[in-house]
């Protein structure tokens, strides 16, 4: 159980239950382990008026629940998952709620209260979290708070009647960018602290923006909400249906109702493919059943998928699965004799 709301001590808590090793330079402090439990790392840095950032890359192999519990006011926690999936509750009245990779979520608990993270085994994690402590960051000369929507504002006045809040927003690939940007800093010494700094207010001002359109019902370009997810999910029926007739981001555009942008966005959000080379993946899954279950010969499997030609499709499959489809068709015939 993690008992403090300040980094160096969160960092040491942590490594009492993980059994790595701590490092620092260059004002961050690191956590590192590879052992039974699993392996990663886990860095911290904190600048000046209360802003901070945990970065994490966890990969564990068997289930692990964090628990915080202090006795202050915990700071406003913006969070982005850029790699996998994790579930959060508060309290032990609450039920768990998923924080899902590219989602924007902010997390302001009340005071007295229990956090718990619970990671799954085998699957990796990569997270940040940029923590403002409120009272610190009031003292920041322009701060300009109180240009923030009714909500945040009073998060960040520390107005006990808000809490505790959580927020779910919409998906961004363009903070995911710029959350890449920030794992990806190789510099050092003062260069590097100024460009984490500098990418991590970034990051922040485009968490902001993402809440205030979220909370005025208008999303940017850039960004899905739930609902745009949903539609894309309900494509992957329409594509199969419809697997030996042309397919085109202009034809899932009007089924969907999504435009072009957004939902090669959504393709890429939840298939990390463009719209095409999900379709393409499809095909080639489908055809590879075919070549399994069926007697059907290629070239009538070609015509099943919609795929132009036999040469082509010969040339993705052998791509695909290192293997022409007639060869693979000939080893699994000798492997079942």
């Amino acid at each position: 159980m993690i008992r403090s709301t300040k980094e160096e001590t969160i960092l040491e808590q942590l490594n009492l239950c993980l059994q790595g090793n701590l490092n620092e330079e260059w004002g961050e402090r690191t956590l590192e382990f590879n052992n039974a439990i699993g392996k990663g790392i886990v860095r911290s840095i904190s600048f000046d008026w209360g802003v901070s950032l945990l970065d994490c890359t966890l990969n564990f192999n068997e289930d692990v629940k964090i628990l915080f519990k202090t006795s202050t006011i915990s700071p406003i926690e913006f969070v982005f998952v850029s790699k996998g999936s994790f579930k959060y509750k508060e309290d032990d009245t609450e039920e768990y709620i998923d924080l899902e990779q590219y989602q924007n979520i902010i997390i302001a608990p009340k005071r007295y209260s229990k956090k718990t993270f619970v990671f799954s085994p085998g699957r990796e994690i990569k997270v940040n979290f940029i923590r403002i402590v409120r009272k610190e960051y009031l003292k920041k000369k322009n701060n300009n708070i109180t240009y923030l929507n009714e909500i945040l504002l009073s998060l960040f006045e520390d107005e006990g009647s808000s809490f505790p809040y959580k927020h779910k927003g919409n998906y961004s690939l363009k903070i995911a960018d710029e959350v890449k940007a920030l794992h990806n800093s190789y510099e050092s010494g003062v260069i590097r602290t100024l460009s984490l700094e500098g990418r991590l207010y970034l990051i922040l001002a485009m968490q902001l923006m993402e809440h205030h359109n979220f909370e005025t019902g208008s999303t940017l370009p850039e960004s899905l909400c739930k609902e745009d997810i949903k539609k894309i999910h309900r494509l992957s029926d329409f594509i199969v249906d419809r697997i030996a007739s042309p397919i085109s981001v202009r034809i899932l555009s009007q089924e969907s109702g999504l435009s072009p942008k957004k939902l090669q966005l959504g393709f890429q959000v939840l298939y990390s493919k463009s719209v095409n080379e999900y379709v393409r993946q499809l095909k080639l899954e489908i055809s590879r059943d075919y070549l399994s279950n069926t007697d059907l010969s290629v070239s009538e499997i070609v015509y099943a998928v919609g795929i132009r030609s036999r040469s082509y499709f010969s040339k993705i499959f052998s791509e695909a699965y290192g293997v022409l489809p007639t060869e693979y068709r000939k080893q699994l015939k000798r492997s079942k004799s």
